[in-house]
């Protein structure tokens, strides 16, 4: 992003009172960034995210840049802000889905329907503007970080690099003409679960062809790189998929390089080829739940303790996948199981008693399936929302 804005997005506008601005300045940037915490001042649930992996994600640093391009907007009433919201073109994706698709994301606001007419007129607008005829969202900013309108499970807090909300989002966006486009779903399991008797009799008729083993740090690289080919081919097939460029999975190669243990990545070899993977995660949420986004002065010690000390006990598993050609067979749910198995184990043994495994489409029969087979409860729902915006 520029901090120079189109003539739609420069234009303020108003609507009952609400002044949108867009965001290109640095005093609008930090309103931006900071707006939840004012908004969540008062919901106990949310655990808010590190303030420079926040300023990071819309700085020109964020790899996703190198493809897309997005504009930030700010509502204002009274001089205060009362809602956001980003919209951005993705090139990867129109490449795939059509030259027409657009998104919206980060989506946050009080409830107030003036407000919220606000902010995706705003959005539609620049969208239109770039030739956009059907929208969807929430992506923050791509399917590949966060995305999904929580619409089930406001009790309990967002795992790392999951969204929070409030229960009027959804009834807010419907009421603009958004339906639902797909769901997306966590599971909660304890990492002490016993695998069923059909789990293990599965692993044992395979035993002989399937080998798991943890990432090699020592092959760093090498390693990275096929993590990222097993992710862009095991979720090939997905609804909405982009995949990771080599960028962009560095960068998340940086974050498990920093923060993830080499035996919370598992991979599965079949015949001695790699076929399976799963990443674990601390969640790193719940160890800076207290920090209140900061890591200056003394924030990054407190956080970097808890986490070598096994004193988080909650975890997310954010990455998995089973080569396309093997997951409608009892092969892959072999490969699948084998590397959860072995995932909870280490999970377990670093303090983690309880895990989210998310996200998963709710039209995936296959993962669910394994998912409740082994004693995982569905306990959060996300929605994404479209819109034909030639209406």
């Amino acid at each position: 992003m520029t901090p120079r804005a189109d003539a739609v997005a420069a234009a303020a506008m108003r609507s009952n009172d609400v002044e949108i601005l867009p965001v290109g300045t640095r005093r609008t940037r930090r309103a931006f960034l900071d707006l939840p915490r004012r908004l969540y001042r008062d919901d106990p649930i949310w655990r808010g995210p590190l303030t420079i992996e926040r300023r990071l994600h819309v700085s020109r640093y964020n790899p996703y840049f190198e493809h897309a391009r997005w504009q930030g907007f700010l509502a204002m009433r009274g001089g205060e802000p009362v809602g956001r919201i980003s919209a951005q073109v993705d090139d990867l994706h129109r490449a795939r889905y059509g030259p027409d698709t657009g998104h919206f994301g980060m989506l946050e606001a009080v409830d107030d329907g003036a407000v919220f007419a606000a902010l995706l007129g705003a959005a539609e607008a620049w969208l239109r503007e770039r030739g956009t005829r059907r929208v969807t969202g929430p992506f923050s900013f791509s399917v590949n970080q966060e995305c999904g309108l929580l619409v089930e499970g406001f009790d309990t807090p967002p795992a790392v690099m999951m969204p929070h909300g409030r229960p009027w989002y959804g009834p807010r966006l419907e009421a603009l003409g958004y339906r639902q486009a797909r769901d997306l779903l966590a599971y909660w399991i304890n990492t002490d679960f016993e695998p069923p008797p059909v789990m293990v009799a599965l692993l044992k008729r395979y035993q002989k062809r399937i080998r798991i083993r943890t990432m090699q740090r020592s092959r760093f690289r090498q390693e990275l790189e096929l993590l990222s080919e097993l992710f862009n081919d095991a979720w090939s097939e997905n609804w909405g998929f982009v995949p990771f460029t080599e960028a962009e999975f560095a960068e998340l190669g940086l974050l498990l390089r920093l923060a993830v243990p080499d035996d919370l990545i598992q991979i599965a070899e079949l015949d001695g080829e790699p076929a399976a993977f799963v990443v674990g995660l601390p969640d790193l949420n719940a160890a800076a739940r207290d920090l209140d986004g900061r890591l200056l002065p003394f924030g990054w010690a407190r956080l970097l303790w808890r986490l070598k000390r096994g004193l988080v006990p909650t975890g997310r598993v954010p990455l998995m996948g089973v080569r396309k050609r093997l997951q409608k067979s009892t092969l892959g749910s072999a490969l699948a199981l084998g590397v959860i198995g072995a995932v909870k184990q280490t999970l377990f043994r670093r303090g983690i008693r309880h895990v989210e495994l998310s996200w998963i489409l709710e039209d995936n029969a296959g993962m669910r399936s394994i998912l409740e087979a082994i004693g995982s409860d569905l306990y959060k729902r996300y929605r994404l929302y479209s819109r034909d915006l030639r209406g």
